[in-house]
């Protein structure tokens, strides 16, 4: 009964180790699931916001390409525009009279629908001032010039026959200069472009001019504006694009005239290409950000009610500049080109991949937890037989030995008759030859009795019976063998030496009767346990070298499986200890295994 409630106990506790062993091994993929979901969350987040970045500096590049495209083109469509003002300009002045005075605004009008200009104006030069002296449109009749800078300027400088060297974006030809499309001083609601030629043969400066719907209607069918329109329209995370002028970032620059007049300027205008709806508070510092340090610069916001990512891309043009110019009318060579996309066409895309993800790892999780379950129930099951039959074989052998101790006692009163006998027959010798062999096997007895653990003590007990079956001299000393403080448990010590003795018992019975020799010995100190076993081998040295420790090498040639070894230096290493093997003189080999406490 007590052996068995022994083995029930044991079985409770391994049954209890085993279901926290389960946990904790629940736990650790549980740990890792979350590690690696959160792991491949960052990894595709950032991937796709690397995707989103490659595919928006794309755009940005077709969009350059598209811009530099639209602004070559508009330049030499603008260079054009201005050699036919100056045929115009020729042809006018050939028609009228070279005294501004004898020049009728009729005139003017009959030419301007005979050359299909928007109008014609004739500018005479007072003393201190150059004004607008007749004209087919009445509205610039009078209009004083003193103001326009730089085109005052320029005025001045084809009155004195110079080439006209004003830097606002002109075009210069012989006696004849041009500038850029720009808002009317005398018409804020109008953008003209104007022409001006003199060259000596009148006393005015003859000035036609044309819409700048001209330029509005190319640009429209092949510039820009059209690429930024179909770009929106087929991007679905796409939300805006917007060119912008640096200098003049974000209000531009205006000209109050003395009448109240405000005059917005063409070329200063903040946004010169595509819409700037997505305001942040953070855009005129990013935007001067990326043009100083010619570097992209990002920005994640909510605005309008959307998360958007804007990116604000340094662009450099170096061919004569662009169609814009700082606040002092200098032209310029860069711009920054504004990106607007809807940053939640990530998160959906993310959110897609992540539950798609889920479930495999679901299936995935379950399958393996199944996996898991399976495996350790056969475990349990192999750990419980294991147990099992170890602590029956245990108390079968305890049970042995006990059972041996009986058999003395019982025998005792036999074994005093005997000698008893002998000695009232005076047979000496035969007196002395049974009491000898009578103490032997008492003091062999009591050293497995002595042992100090019940379990080694019966393996012990075993040994020798197998021993004395097998003709083996089977020696064995055990000393301060203390059941608690071994530093390894009782089975695996057993284990341990059930291996030593089993392999120098296989080694011995190669040899005849008189070379079956094994030595036992087991000591243990305040530092550990240490197990030395001795045998007979012939060419020891050389065994020694060969892998003995390892598990399936073995030097036997029936059926071993070459496991006892490595089975011993597995539960030697478990518990940090060590094992040597050596070569002795006289053909002997020595294991010895130390497990610290």
């Amino acid at each position: 009964m007590r052996h068995n409630e022994s083995y029930n106990i044991q079985k409770g506790k391994m049954q209890g180790m085993q279901r926290n062993i389960w946990l904790m091994a629940v736990s650790i993929i549980v740990i890792l699931i979350l590690i690696n979901n959160t792991v491949y969350y960052f990894l595709t987040k950032k991937t796709l916001e690397e995707s989103l970045n490659h595919e928006m500096l794309t755009l940005a590049k077709q969009l350059e390409i598209s811009l530099e495209q639209s602004r070559l083109g508009a330049e030499l469509y603008q260079n054009q525009i201005g050699r036919e003002l100056r045929t115009a300009s020729i042809a006018t002045q050939y028609a009228l009279d070279p005294d501004v005075e004898k020049v009728t605004n009729e005139q003017l009008m009959e030419l301007r629908d005979k050359l299909d200009l928007s109008h014609i104006t004739l500018l005479k030069r007072e003393p201190d001032d150059i004004i607008l002296y007749k004209s087919s449109d009445p509205t610039q009749l009078g209009k004083s010039t003193k103001s326009w800078d730089p085109w005052y300027t320029a005025f001045n400088q084809l009155f004195d026959n110079k080439e006209v060297t004003v830097d606002w974006l002109g075009q210069t030809l012989t006696n004849f200069w041009s500038g850029p499309f720009e808002v009317s001083s005398t018409d804020v609601s109008k953008i003209y472009k104007w022409g001006y030629y003199f060259d000596g043969a009148s006393n005015y400066i003859v000035d036609p001019y044309i819409s700048y719907e001209l330029l509005d209607e190319f640009e429209r069918m092949t510039g820009v504006d059209r690429m930024i329109e179909n770009s929106v329209k087929h991007n679905d995370d796409l939300l805006e694009i917007a060119f912008i002028n640096p200098e003049m970032f974000p209000d531009g620059h205006q000209t109050i005239h003395p009448n109240g007049d405000v005059q917005e300027h063409q070329v200063q205008r903040p946004i010169f290409y595509g819409n700037y709806t997505f305001k942040s508070k953070k855009d005129i510092e990013l935007v001067r950000q990326a043009y100083m340090s010619k570097q992209m610069v990002t920005l994640k916001e909510n605005i309008n009610g959307k998360h958007v990512f804007k990116m604000f891309i340094p662009v450099d043009v170096t061919d004569n500049g662009m169609s814009i110019t700082d606040e002092n009318g200098v032209p310029m060579n860069s711009y920054v080109l504004s990106l607007v996309s809807d940053y939640n066409v990530v998160q959906r895309q993310l959110d897609k991949q992540f539950l798609n993800l889920g479930l495999i790892i679901i299936i995935l999780t379950g399958f393996s937890l199944l996996v898991a379950f399976v495996a350790m129930h056969y475990f349990r099951q192999s750990r419980d037989k294991a147990v099992r039959v170890t602590q029956e074989t245990y108390i079968d052998e305890i049970n042995q030995m006990f059972h041996s101790i009986r058999a003395q006692r019982h025998d005792f009163l036999n074994h005093v008759q005997t000698i008893h006998s002998l000695a009232e027959l005076s047979k000496t010798k035969e007196l002395a030859a049974y009491t000898k062999e009578l103490t032997g096997e008492i003091r062999l007895m009591n050293d497995i009795i002595n042992i100090g653990n019940p379990a080694i003590a019966a393996l012990i007990r075993s040994k020798i019976s197998q021993a004395e079956s097998s003709k083996i001299q089977f020696a064995c000393s055990f000393s301060g063998l203390n059941m608690q403080e071994m530093g390894a448990k009782t089975l695996d010590v057993n284990r341990i030496l059930g291996n030593l003795i089993d392999n120098a018992f296989d080694e011995v019975l190669k040899y005849p009767d008189e070379q079956r020799v094994v030595n036992l010995i087991g000591n243990q100190t305040a530092s550990g346990l240490e197990l030395t076993i001795s045998n007979v081998c012939a060419d020891a040295p050389r065994v020694i070298t060969k892998p003995l420790m390892e598990a399936g090498y073995s030097t036997k040639q029936d059926e071993h499986q070459g496991l006892g070894l490595s089975i011993v230096k597995s539960i030697t290493d478990k518990y940090k200890g060590s094992v040597k093997i050596t070569a002795e003189p006289n053909d002997w080999i020595t294991f010895s295994v130390i497990i610290p406490i």
